[in-house]
């Protein structure tokens, strides 16, 4: 599934240069009116986030369609300033040891289009190399902005536009590195990789590959959720999914994201407004 970029390298360069003169608070109240006039004129994201919220069980009103607005603006402007400024940031964990040891060795790492997911790859805790497998479709203007922040990750870029055989061969190589590969789990490019299983009531197409892979290469696989709690302050919380090697493929990688999908329905429930597939999810099942 591609879904058309949203922001523009202009707005966001402007963004970034009044977070450098004024500071992070006057660009989080900023976001009130950003959000508001995008709420007023989005009404394709409006359609999507009212079906969303049906599944929920809850009628959007205006004010929940803004927040959600205003949630997705912020996390769009934590993706470029924890990259500029990562120890400006506070990101929570129950048990903050455990990514440490985890991402020390080769791992899939399950994303989502959720919360601050952007921002993952600075909460990880992790030095190891982070290799991102997502479709390199961002405007190059944006991609200037990244690179002018002068931010050193390690974190790359696996991008899907380069085709199947490819896109394996560097996710081989990054495990064979034993560094760690991030794949969306709530969305796929092609249309043969997905695995259909009841999400909120009502079957919806996921992302087999992170779990076919990590039951073929017999690799640790971790699903990781980043939720906004405050400002410049993360929650992160994840699980670690056991795949089941002795079972026939078929039935491991379904039990696997079962698994997974519990557990983000769970975090959904907690945190609804930060759903950020802004587009109808279960029509493209349909």
């Amino acid at each position: 599934m591609a879904t058309k970029q949203r922001g523009s390298a202009w707005s966001i360069k402007l963004v970034f240069n009044l977070y450098k003169v004024f500071g992070y608070k006057f660009i989080y109240y900023l976001m009130y009116p950003v959000s508001l006039f995008y709420a007023l004129i989005s009404t394709n994201v409006k359609t999507a986030l009212k079906d969303y919220y049906a599944h929920l069980g809850m009628e959007m009103s205006f004010f929940m369609y803004f927040e959600h607005s205003r949630t997705f603006a912020i996390t769009m402007v934590d993706r470029f300033i924890t990259k500029a400024d990562p120890s400006a940031y506070k990101f929570v964990y129950d048990d903050p040891d455990r990514p440490l040891k985890i991402f020390s060795n080769a791992t899939i790492l399950v994303l989502s289009h959720f919360g601050g997911w952007a921002a993952s790859s600075n909460s990880s805790r992790s030095t190891n190399v982070m290799n991102i497998v997502m479709q390199e479709a961002m405007k190059d203007g944006i991609k200037g902005i990244e690179e002018e922040l002068g931010y050193k990750s390690t974190q790359k870029v696996i991008d899907l536009n380069k085709g199947a055989i490819a896109v394996s061969i560097s996710i081989a190589n990054a495990l064979s590195a034993n560094e760690v590969v991030a794949i969306m789990g709530d969305r796929a490019s092609n249309p043969n990789a997905t695995i259909e299983v009841e999400f909120l009531g009502e079957p919806a197409l996921f992302n087999k590959n992170p779990f076919q892979i990590a039951y073929k290469m017999k690799t640790p696989l971790v699903a990781y959720f980043v939720m906004l709690t405050g400002i410049q302050e993360y929650k992160v919380e994840f699980i670690e999914i056991d795949v089941d090697y002795e079972k026939k493929v078929s039935i491991a990688i379904e039990e696997a994201v079962l698994v997974y999908t519990k557990k983000y329905e769970e975090v959904i429930k907690r945190y609804p407004s930060q759903w950020l597939n802004l587009y109808d999810f279960w029509q493209e099942k349909k």
